[in-house]
């Protein structure tokens, strides 16, 4: 007979200050891939990992992938027959940043007000805790068989996993994929993420003048390349903030939760007085279609500057793009736009620094109907709301190619308040242990079911 929901809640209850010990043993650690100064972190908060799953019976290894970070990945058999459900996280972290900015240690977890802050609090070490007392909540009583997946270079790209399920796509083979590196709409609302959109990274330099020349003798006929990149840019979003990309379409719809223009002012914090951008609902702008962002520009410091028209300028673009866009025809229409735009017959080069595909899932399958049933029975009956996500896990793509049977979900415990990638970044314990019911639920109860 199944384990009960209300068992495996009262031994969740029993666990949460272990999960709270659990999270500040890995919050200690800062692993953050792309400082190379913190490898050994990385390395112990891996370690941590693959000794804690080894303790519940699970085949676990780390393994260097090809971009040198240490995945954790895993088996534990359940009964003969039983089909597989796969847990990914990924245990690497954003750098704190201006430290003076938090207000406590950044790698040490601090409770304060009912939330846990520290870096990796909810992005996303507080998800694979949450995978780990679901599974110590479900002991003896697992249903199926379970892998594991932690990846340990997310936040830079993770190329390494990405490669080691193009070359071993056996270590992930599973009936159901559940990715804890997203979360809900708000605390207490179950949340599961159906859509992703893909990322085109790429830097651009205008170049005008073999150097600079006075602003004062040549202002006015002399071509400046900041002007012209400027110009540039102004034309990839039209007045309402549409994206703009020749030939990129931009009339996507979203159907599923919609926020309101006035919740998704309060969701991103945004000043009084500003604007929602944009032509269509909040959510189809961030989920549903393309959007360009300026996120980096070489231009001397305004401390500094001196009174110089400038002959090169480069900015770096972040475009989204949403399913049904491929990434690379994306990059092009991109490429082609501005060199339309930039004015004035000015040289410009591009240089393309990431593509992620995006990912859409059809929460119509089997495994899906099971895993809605447990997120609602742990959210106390409420209906499981579908949203999707602007930014990218470009894995998702990659292992619906290597792994084309299973069904790919998304959940977590990040709302948000967590302010995941910022200063006090914090988890809700609530959330991560409704998360860990859902799951503990699924893995004591999930059967295969052919429609």
């Amino acid at each position: 007979m199944d384990v009960t929901s209300d068992t495996l809640a009262a031994r969740i209850d029993d666990l949460m200050d272990r999960a709270r010990a659990d999270l500040a043993e890995l919050v200690a650690h800062p692993s953050i891939h792309i400082d190379r100064t913190r490898a050994a972190a990385g390395r112990a908060s891996a370690d941590w990992i693959a000794r804690a799953f080894v303790d519940l019976g699970f085949d676990a290894e780390v393994i260097v992938t090809s971009d040198g970070s240490p995945a954790v990945i895993g088996h534990r058999a359940g009964p003969e027959g039983s089909p597989t459900v796969a847990l990914y996280s990924h245990h690497d972290v954003q750098p704190a940043g201006d430290e003076s900015l938090w207000t406590s240690p950044p790698f040490e977890l601090v409770e304060r007000d009912g939330r846990w802050y520290g870096r990796g609090s909810a992005d996303c070490k507080g998800n694979v805790i949450a995978h780990l007392t679901a599974l110590r909540a479900v002991g003896d009583d697992l249903a199926c068989s379970v892998r594991l997946i932690i990846e340990g270079s997310e936040e830079a790209g993770g190329e390494g996993l990405d490669e080691l399920v193009r070359t071993r796509p056996e270590l992930f083979d599973a009936d159901l994929i559940l990715i804890g590196d997203t979360g809900n709409l708000a605390v207490g609302v179950p949340t599961l993420t159906t859509s992703l959109r893909g990322v085109v990274n790429v830097k651009v330099t205008v170049s005008t003048l073999t150097n600079g020349v006075h602003a004062g003798g040549a202002g006015g006929p002399a071509p400046d390349a900041m002007a012209a990149l400027i110009a540039g840019l102004s034309s990839l979003r039209n007045a309402r903030g549409d994206t703009t990309i020749d030939g990129l379409s931009a009339d996507q719809r979203w159907d599923g939760f919609a926020f309101t223009p006035e919740q998704f002012q309060e969701t991103v914090g945004a000043l009084p007085g500003t604007e929602v951008l944009g032509s269509g609902s909040p959510a189809e702008l961030a989920w549903a279609r393309p959007a360009v962002t300026v996120i980096g520009v070489d231009a001397p410091d305004t401390e500094e500057c001196a009174a110089a028209i400038m002959p090169t300028a480069a900015a770096m673009l972040n475009l989204r793009v949403p399913p049904g866009t491929d990434p690379r025809e994306a990059y092009d229409l991109l490429v082609a736009h501005l060199r339309r735009h930039i004015p004035w017959g000015a040289a410009v080069e591009f240089e393309p620094d990431a593509f992620g595909g995006p990912f859409a899932a059809d929460p119509g399958g089997p495994g899906y109907r099971q895993l809605i049933d447990a997120m609602s029975t742990a959210y106390d009956g409420l209906p499981v709301q579908f949203a999707g996500q602007g930014g990218s896990i470009p894995l998702c793509a990659v292992l619906a190619e290597a792994v084309p049977r299973a069904e790919i979900a998304l959940l977590g415990v990040e709302e948000p308040i967590c302010a995941i990638h910022a200063p006090n970044e914090s988890v809700d314990p609530g959330e991560l242990r409704r998360t860990a019911l859902t799951e503990a639920i699924l893995l004591s109860s999930f059967r295969r079911v052919v429609d």
